[in-house]
């Protein structure tokens, strides 16, 4: 229902569960099948619809449920084109239990966000509905099941209701139009080698949106919602015994239709002969190259050896992802960043792809580069120390996964049972897949790796795609001069990959330690602090949130409203420099070489007003962790080829970054809304910025910030015992430089403009606009008050859902954004984002505008705040248990002064909160002072892009 990256996602989690390095063990069986979880209890209804239950008390009471479907758009008869997508929209569009939104009512008032937590999507080969329930009251849980139920098989596909959601799919559809889109839907025919998935994108035809017949889309939902082709899964706080009792109540008595169509699977043709295509558009930003090397059927994956099988692959797409990713640290590179993947392409088939992404330089060096790595990889294999690498970096992952197994989120766990549903992927669960990488890995040897960089890419059928701007600084190559260039590339000389040493430890002496000279307890918050010789402060607190995670912060006054015009740039891009350069002896390259097989990460920040760094790390790697602090406090490196490096990446990726509509409308904007103030906010990193850089400068400004610890306090949360940090913390932080310098809060009088004003912008070819609208002033910091600001924009969003989207139908998505600050100055912003089509800017303007005065005239509904309270007292009891959530409180602590009670009082604070609070505080945010209403419109004729008043009535 809203955007997913679900094949990112899949991909990611999927790669996470099966890399990894395991001591030697007992020789395995490799075509024994692998069961699955003994945790997990799995089953069949008679009607076919399969279930998985699983007991997890992370978070405590509360119950993840999922209603899998094994159908998507590549069911889509060819006059349902996008009525998959449509059907799952439907399902929360009235029910033979809820009519039209009380789903949605209904689970707002127990406190499931719609969107953030109630949500669905719909790909090629299934669909997926996601409902997590608070198991607090036992109600809430029958219900939750009585709307699982209902979207299996009692949606009622009302006319008028129908009808009305027509509207919100195709603004849905509006919203990923562009240059993009425009490409792909070219490239799509051979990416899918002419096969069904080409013509059955998820999001459909608009055509056939706005004119089928209701039947039409009611036939799809009793052809393919069916229990045969379906799963529920159950994952959290509850005895397993009452979850199949609500299953069986539930399920049972659904029946699969009479002569039910045949569930098929579409299978993508290997490609007959190599390909290129070359695809521009003027509003794309950079070029792409893709080539995608043969596919094949992929087997059902059940045994040890399929597992082993996919340790080989991702040890080998591992090793050349680290190469490809160095050449990126030349000083003049190829390519800005680029990757290989092997797996899955399409459900049932698979494939090696190879992705490289120049920006707006030379597509045929780029194009050379890459082929060049793979070719590499196939001659000449990888070396041992490569592997060893890839070894130790894999097992940090799954020991982690390991350590931390009886605190893992029920979401984790429903969302793997939803894929073994779906794909069949296995799902050993992770006590046994820890074994089988002890047993398995160390057999695995660097000729068995090389043999498959050999074969893997050595089918010359491909395709091979460039997407990218009609004109660009590179010329556009030929077709023909892409296959061309792959074949010179494959039959020229090339020398082995050359392995460098890399120093085996990050500091070659231990700094002299410093001392802590006072120690003290907050009882209240369960934390201690200290403070170190140097003027450092630290605060601990360790949890058992986690058993094998530390998060860290860093924060002290300072950032770059420190500096002025001339070092705008410098100051705004300089950490991110400095990071690209490395640390003491290590190039970004050689430190994660150094690193490999552990889990540890450090990054140091600077933001408007502030300096630090956030970082997190495993136990066993925490004093690393603190090494590395002191690296990046003590030794930037200067490198100037690596700097260039940055310097050509960045010119590269963002010269074209104008072309977007909507990114071109927003460097408008803030140009406006500043008044081209030189020190305003950079929305749009613009090419030229990168041109003003100065490495010596940028070194200097960061020895000023980072390089001097003082007044710099540091936070630590998570599994560890406070005591056995303490020499850590002396060693690491007390014995960073400090000059004793007080550094505090700068304001450098940037503000937005003053009273009311209005600006359009015309770009764009696509019928899309976009609403941006800032109600902005100065107003005394209050915490209090920043909570009822933040319920003001809660409040508004439902009303957005309702009357903007449900009622005038005019967009699929959007809201408020809040803010409350209390540095650098005392002020607050409320921003309306809506996008939506040009004709509706006006109807969404008056209704917004509606909207708001009606809270301040008036107060919001009763319903309306309970439903923000109990949607922000259940978000309240899981975070109150994460590391991340206790780090940022304690920053917030000590950079603005929070009042701890706001932490852990939190809920009775939102209870007291009231109607009059709300309406109170609507009247001072929404006082008409200040408001700049920016629109973006397509463009006009040909005439380009522009900016002129908003026309009366905006």
């Amino acid at each position: 229902m809203f955007p997913s990256s679900f094949f990112t996602r899949r991909i990611i989690i999927f790669l996470f569960l099966i890399t990894g390095i395991l001591s030697a063990g007992a020789q395995v069986k490799l075509d024994s099948e692998l069961s699955p979880d003994p945790a997990v209890r799995i089953g069949k209804l008679d009607n076919g619809l399969t279930y998985y239950i699983r007991q997890n008390k992370k978070p405590e009471q509360k119950v993840e449920l999922r209603l899998a479907l094994n159908a998507g758009s590549i069911n889509e008869d060819d006059d349902q084109l996008g009525l998959a997508h449509m059907a799952e929209h439907m399902a929360f569009n009235g029910t033979k239990n809820f009519k039209k939104n009380e789903i949605i009512s209904f689970l707002q008032d127990i406190g499931v966000g719609f969107g953030s937590d109630l949500n669905a999507y719909t790909s090629f080969d299934e669909t997926v509905y996601i409902l997590p329930i608070p198991t607090d009251k036992p109600e809430n849980l029958e219900k939750g099941f009585q709307v699982l139920e209902d979207w299996a098989h009692q949606v009622t596909y009302l006319d008028e209701d129908i009808q009305s959601e027509k509207a919100i799919i195709l603004e849905e559809s509006r919203l990923g139009k562009g240059a993009q889109d425009r490409m792909f839907r070219q490239i799509y025919p051979k990416l899918f080698a002419g096969s069904r998935y080409a013509e059955r994108l998820p999001i459909g035809s608009d055509s056939i949106i706005k004119n089928f017949k209701p039947d039409v889309i009611r036939r799809f939902y009793k052809d393919w919602y069916r229990p045969n082709l379906m799963a529920v899964a159950v994952v959290g706080d509850i005895d397993p015994d009452k979850a199949l009792e609500m299953i069986k109540k539930h399920f049972s008595g659904m029946k699969n239709p009479p002569n039910e169509r045949k569930r098929e699977f579409v299978t993508i043709p290997a490609y007959s002969s190599s390909e290129a295509v070359v695809v521009t558009d003027k509003e794309a930003t950079g070029y792409s190259i893709s080539i995608n090397y043969p596919i094949y059927p992929a087997a059902p994956e059940k045994t040890v050896g399929d597992y082993r099988r996919n340790l080989v692959r991702q040890l080998f797409t591992n090793m050349l992802n680290q190469r490809l990713q160095e050449l990126t640290q030349q000083q003049n590179p190829p390519f800005v960043g680029a990757a290989t993947g092997m797996g899955n392409f399409i459900r049932g088939s698979e494939n090696f792809r190879a992705f490289a992404g120049v920006g707006t330089g030379d597509i045929k060096r780029g194009l050379e580069a890459l082929t060049e790595e793979i070719e590499r990889a196939k001659r000449f294999g990888f070396t041992a120390t490569e592997l060893d690498r890839a070894r130790k970096s894999s097992l940090s992952s799954m020991e982690r996964m390991y350590n931390n197994r009886d605190k893992t989120e029920s979401s984790l766990y429903v969302e793997e049972y939803v894929r073994n549903f779906l794909t069949g992927e296995m799902m050993p669960g992770i006590e046994k897949e820890f074994s089988l990488y002890k047993e398995l890995l160390p057999g695995i040897t660097l000729d068995e790796v090389n043999k498959l960089a050999a074969s893997v890419a050595s089918d010359k059928n491909r395709l091979v795609y460039v997407t990218g701007p009609e004109s660009g600084t590179a010329a556009v190559p030929a077709p023909a001069d892409l296959l061309a260039t792959i074949a010179s590339r494959e039959s020229a000389e090339l020398k082995p990959y050359e392995e460098k040493a890399v120093a085996a430890s990050l500091l070659t002496t231990l700094p002299k330690p410093g001392k802590v000279v006072k120690r003290s307890e907050d009882k209240l918050m369960g934390t201690t602090k200290l403070t170190l010789s140097n003027g450092v402060t630290v605060t601990l607190k360790s949890t058992d949130f986690k058993n094998d995670q530390i998060v860290m912060g860093a924060s002290r006054p300072g950032g770059k409203n420190y500096y002025g015009a001339a070092d705008r740039y410098n100051v705004e891009y300089g950490i991110q420099a400095v990071s690209a350069m490395g640390v003491g002896e290590f190039s970004p390259t050689d430190l994660r070489k150094a690193l490999a097989g552990k889990s540890v990460s450090v990054s140091p920040t600077m933001g408007d007003i502030t300096d630090g760094f956030n970082g997190n790390s495993g136990n066993k790697d925490v004093e690393t962790m603190f090494q590395l602090i002191h690296l990046y406090v003590t030794s930037p490196r200067k490198d100037t080829a690596l700097f260039n490096s940055f310097i050509q990446r960045n010119k590269s990726q963002f010269a074209a970054i104008g072309s977007n509509p909507q990114t071109a409308f927003i460097d408008t904007l803030f140009k406006v809304m500043y008044n081209n103030n030189p020190l305003a906010p950079i929305a749009v990193p613009q090419s030229a910025y990168f041109d003003k850089l100065n490495v010596d400068r940028i070194l200097s400004i960061y020895k000023e910030r980072i390089g001097d610890a003082s007044g710099m306090h540091f936070a630590f949360v998570g599994s560890f015992k406070t005591d056995s940090m303490i020499p850590l913390i002396e060693t690491y932080l007390g014995s960073l430089p400090s000059s004793g310098k007080v550094f505090q809060v700068k304001d450098n009088k940037v503000r937005p403009v003053q009273g009311e004003k209005k600006l359009v912008v015309h770009k764009g070819k696509e019928q899309k606009s976009l609403i941006l609208a800032f109600y902005s002033g100065e107003v005394p910091y209050s915490e209090d008050l920043e909570l009822k600001a933040n319920a003001i924009g809660e409040i508004l969003n439902i009303r957005i859902i309702e009357e903007l989207r449900e009622k005038i139908q005019g967009i699929y998505g959007g809201g408020f954004f809040t803010s409350v600050e209390k540095t650098p100055y005392q002020n607050y912003s409320m921003v309306l984002q809506l996008p939506c089509g040009p004709e509706k800017v006006d109807t969404l303007l008056k209704a917004a505008k509606s909207e708001i005065a009606i809270l301040v005239q008036k107060g919001p509904a009763a319903s309306y705040l309970e439903k923000v309270k109990k949607q922000w007292i259940e978000q309240y009891k899981t975070e109150i248990k994460e590391n991340s959530t206790w780090l940022s409180e304690l920053l917030d602590q000590q950079s603005i002064n929070a009042d701890p009670k706001y932490f852990l009082q939190y809920e009775a604070m939102v209870q007291k909160l009231t109607v009059q609070d709300i309406q109170q505080a609507a009247k001072k945010l929404f006082d008409g002072k200040n408001l700049f209403t920016a629109v973006l419109m397509p463009q006009e004729g040909d005439g380009g892009s522009s900016s002129a008043p908003v026309k009366k009535g905006f």
